[in-house]
């Protein structure tokens, strides 16, 4: 947090501002009842709750602590991502409700998903994520490996949907996973910088977590396509049921061929990998020696 923060207080619930913004207009939708303060995307969520039913309103254009960027840029941000929830809808995606403008800044409203972030690096930074016994990380790692199977053909559902649908993902990782611990559910959060195909790295180091990052993720010109796709989903696989960064397959939870198709979905070299998401899902389905579930299936 910076030296420079005021604290506000909202329906009795305090966090962290670089200066005073109005919050009027929450009074509408409902009492807060959490706020979400320490994102570096500029943006400030609350989760609001409104005669039993709870709500995620995701909003830009106040001076949070933890962003180096000015609202008006987090407020363009915002209004270019809202399309991809509606372009990209899904089973396992957080469900866009309504949006809007309003004085000063831009609001979003999800439906509320009772789930837990997998990377809440604000109440458990590394190495405390991996260690400590409430971190929500930690949590799902102790849960038995056929569970976590299920979560990952959530994620893998999902992306085959994204890719089949013309786009890519970027800045995909373990803190865009929500899990609902009392029910087992998965859900995805946080698509705001996917892009529609053809996308060409023009930044030199993309947005993301290097944990999951595919080499072309870093090198300026470079295609953002399939290919890459299917890297940050063995990533993601070694994330969960792995060594993270350390592959070896003495870290591996799961059984050797769902570790051989992991590991050539994370090769250095791009042409080595499944040349789809869709290609890579259907090779861990059948290390699983299951059907694939389809875009629909209960995670």
């Amino acid at each position: 947090m910076t030296n420079h923060s005021v604290p506000v207080s909202i329906d009795g619930i305090s966090f962290q501002l670089k200066e005073l913004h109005p919050f009027e207009w929450l009074q509408k939708l409902g009492r807060v009842f959490c706020v979400f303060d320490q994102q570096d995307s500029g943006n400030l969520s609350f989760g609001i709750e409104r005669e039993g039913r709870k709500k995620f309103v995701k909003y830009a254009g106040a001076p949070t602590v933890a962003y180096t960027g000015t609202p008006q840029e987090a407020i363009i941000r915002l209004k270019q991502a809202l399309p991809l929830y509606e372009a990209l809808n899904h089973p396992h995606l957080i469900t866009l409700e309504e949006h809007f403008e309003v004085e000063n800044g831009y609001a979003a409203v999800f439906d509320w998903f009772d789930g837990e972030c997998l990377h809440s690096h604000w109440s458990f930074p590394p190495p405390q994520k991996y260690t400590h016994p409430d971190s929500p990380f930690f949590r799902f790692r102790q849960l038995p490996v056929e569970e976590r199977l299920r979560s990952l053909d959530c994620i893998f559902s999902f992306h085959v949907h994204v890719e089949a649908s013309g786009y890519v993902a970027v800045d995909f990782y373990d803190g865009s996973i929500l899990y609902d611990f009392k029910q087992g559910l998965t859900e995805i959060c946080d698509i705001d910088l996917y892009r529609k195909k053809p996308f060409i790295n023009t930044m030199g180091r993309l947005w993301g977590s290097s944990r999951f990052m595919s080499p072309e993720e870093f090198e300026l010109g470079a295609d953002i396509d399939a290919r890459t796709n299917v890297f940050n989903m063995g990533a993601i696989a070694f994330g969960l049921l792995g060594g993270e960064r350390d592959r070896s397959y003495l870290k591996w939870e799961a059984d050797e061929e769902l570790y051989e198709t992991a590991l050539r979905a994370v090769q250095p070299d791009r042409d080595e990998r499944y040349a789809s998401v869709a290609e890579f899902y259907a090779a861990w389905n059948a290390a699983r020696n299951i059907k694939p579930s389809g875009i629909g299936g209960k995670c």
